[in-house]
């Protein structure tokens, strides 16, 4: 079986403004999200240092993400935008059920609000918004699964 990645041309923005306003937003979200795990893995407890790791390895992925020139890299680009963008969210609701409720929390929460709103930038400006980030991910997975990046059931 053949596993055919297609190569489309909303996954790397070829302008220089474009690749210097990439390589901006980049550095902003690696930032944030290494302040905010660098924020949970210092409150200490396993939970909170689980945090703190979760979010230094989804920004690793983020960079390789970003800069890796190999075409099933970039193929699957989105999946660190995505899981960077739902770890955030999910930290904030789960903060908001349990708490606790202190200063440094919600000098973490802002910075986790940050760190979704450059990923949404990032993501409008490489996939023209969230339609064109499914249609990404469906292409990419479906390319896995034998559908060669055709869009919806009737591809089969």
């Amino acid at each position: 079986m053949e596993i055919r990645i297609p190569m489309t041309t909303t996954t790397r923005p070829t302008s220089p403004s474009d690749r210097a306003l990439g390589a901006v937003l980049t550095a902003g979200i690696v930032a944030l999200a290494l302040t905010t795990g660098w924020i949970h893995f210092n409150l200490g407890g396993l939970l909170f240092t689980l945090n703190g790791l979760g979010y230094a390895g989804l920004a690793a992925l983020y960079v390789i993400a970003a800069v890796a020139p190999h075409s099933l890299i970039a193929t699957f680009s989105w999946a660190p935008r995505v899981a960077l963008a739902g770890y955030a969210a999910l930290t904030i609701v789960a903060w908001a059920i349990q708490g606790p409720y202190f200063s440094t929390a919600y000098v973490a929460k802002a910075v986790e609000v940050a760190l979704i709103a450059l990923i949404v930038a990032d993501a409008f400006r490489v996939y023209g918004g969230p339609i064109g980030l499914v249609r990404a991910a469906w292409a990419s997975v479906a390319s896995v699964f034998g559908r060669g990046g055709q869009a919806g059931p009737a591809a089969a």
